[in-house]
């Protein structure tokens, strides 16, 4: 079987390391290993619109801003398909005919739909197309047959929900025309949820509490409100800038950035035992985070220079995904039998 590989982002606006430590750093990995035979990378822009219906604007000018983002942070157009979701109508087509495999009650148990609802505050007043947007990612997913997903860990019940979709279709038609799909995840804790700035929940731009791939917004960061003083005593853990840390620190960043210290073990229990200040620890990390950023901010800073690049990019890319979803839905329309 073909190893394809299907992700995508929702251009709601640019993306921040969140994204990038739980989602775009492992779609690079996975390109640079090469052991695959497609990949696939969109910008989610007709699920955007489930609850940016009164704001299309916000959607349409962040299209190329994640496409940027993620070339910035390396992956590479001749190896990576990028297209637009909403360009590629086989998709809708195909959400359409899964709506009758999938019932209220579960969508409603969608953990990911859940959350995503509080955080809205939409209450009762939900769209309709935000409610059944698993369904449309499932489309997104089995239209490519993709069977590997790089997901942030909030993102596992879509997966499944694909899966059951795919259990259920090839089932009631005898057909293995779907392939079920497989997350893949970060490999830490702090990389599959990376907290906020706030250290509050996850990052997330709806709580405005994220450092943006092309911010330099370390500073306000929330570390342990009850060390106050230098020689206070400091708590490690839930503290964002230790966790940053633990996401982000190499072998190599002491013997550059704080020579005083071996390893972030040694610096953790200076802050735990006190006379270790936060600002400190603020610049080392800051430090680090310049590194890892700053080639991905010049890339980025060129592509912005040439949008007629990304934009063309986007045109091939899309021209290629309708073709191999089209291929996909005259499989699945033949598993029905309704069109011969």
């Amino acid at each position: 079987m073909k190893n394809i590989i299907l992700t995508g982002d929702r251009p709601t606006g640019p993306l921040h390391i969140g994204h990038y430590v739980g989602s775009l750093r492992n779609r690079v990995l996975i390109q640079n290993e090469g052991n695959y035979d497609e990949m696939y990378v969109f910008a989610a822009d007709a699920q955007a619109l489930t609850d940016n219906f009164d704001n299309p604007k916000n959607v349409r000018k962040n299209v190329l801003e994640v496409v940027m983002d993620n070339i910035a942070c390396g992956l590479d157009p001749n190896k990576v398909v990028f297209f637009i979701q909403s360009e590629v109508p086989e998709l809708t087509e195909l959400t359409f005919y899964y709506m009758n495999l999938v019932t209220v009650s579960r969508l409603h148990r969608n953990p990911t739909v859940k959350e995503e609802i509080k955080v809205r505050g939409f209450d009762e007043s939900i769209p309709a197309g935000f409610f059944t947007y698993p369904v449309s990612q499932s489309a997104d997913i089995t239209a490519f047959k993709a069977n590997i997903v790089p997901v942030g860990e909030d993102q596992l019940p879509m997966v499944e929900q694909a899966r059951e979709i795919v259990r259920k279709f090839n089932s009631i038609y005898n057909t293995d025309v779907l392939v079920e799909p497989n997350a893949k995840i970060p490999n830490t804790e702090n990389e599959r949820r990376l907290v906020g700035t706030d250290g509050n929940a996850k990052m997330s731009k709806s709580l405005d509490n994220c450092i943006y791939l092309k911010d330099r917004k370390v500073f306000s960061m929330y570390t342990d409100p009850n060390h106050i003083k230098v020689e206070d005593p400091g708590k490690v853990e839930g503290n964002t800038v230790f966790t940053y840390l633990d996401v982000f620190c190499k072998d190599n960043s002491f013997s550059k950035y704080l020579p005083e210290y071996k390893n972030l073990d040694e610096l953790k229990e200076h802050y735990r035992k006190g006379g270790l200040g936060d600002m400190k620890i603020k610049r080392f990390l800051n430090d680090i985070l310049q590194e890892e950023l700053k080639p991905i901010r010049e890339k980025r800073e060129e592509l912005e220079r040439n949008p007629e690049y990304v934009l063309n990019v986007l045109k091939e890319g899309t021209m290629k995904a309708r073709k191999k979803a089209g291929e996909t839905l005259k499989e699945v329309k033949k598993a029905m039998n309704y069109f011969e």
